[in-house]
């Protein structure tokens, strides 16, 4: 589980050493809203490549420990201390046009556009419609939906029908 206060922990970890991050997943969300709506079994974490080994020598001197899952890659690794706290690491380049590149895809670099607030941490995290746009076309469970249903209260964005 990683409450609101190991979420500002491990992002002002990150940004006591300069590593930028941005927010996605539920934290994401919450922090585009503004609140804590639900509990988290993780925080995931974009980290721009140039900084995503200092980022894992960060919070392994912090006790955590690469975990294997069945969906991690080179990308995209998953990180876990003795408290159970859970990072769900991406990594990513920038285009030179700005664009963001992760795992062999090309996203508009307004993707990270999002800005948040988990407590009193203001956060970079993805924008609400990217949020809402990458919760769709795949198998969800009770927390995407949770998500899905804040995103479109909160934005007025329409139910996608996969969530009706």
């Amino acid at each position: 589980m990683v409450t609101k206060d190991d979420a500002c922990w491990i992002i002002g970890l990150s940004a006591g050493a300069g590593i930028g991050v941005y927010l996605d997943g539920g934290w994401g969300v919450d922090a585009l809203v503004g609140r804590e709506t639900r509990a988290h079994n993780d925080i995931d974490l974009f980290v721009q490549r140039g900084d995503y080994q200092r980022f894992v020598d960060l919070i392994a001197d912090e006790g955590f420990s690469e975990v294997a899952a069945s969906f991690t890659t080179e990308d995209h690794t998953v990180w876990q201390d003795e408290a159970g706290r859970i990072v769900d690491l991406h990594c990513f380049d920038f285009a030179e046009n700005g664009d963001i590149l992760y795992q062999g895809d090309r996203f508009p670099g307004e993707v990270f556009s999002g800005r948040g607030r988990i407590g009193e941490v203001e956060v970079s995290c993805i924008d609400p419609e990217s949020q809402l746009l990458f919760h769709l076309g795949y198998q969800h469970d009770e927390h995407d939906a949770h998500d899905v249903m804040l995103l479109c209260r909160e934005y007025g964005f329409d139910v996608p029908e996969e969530y009706r």
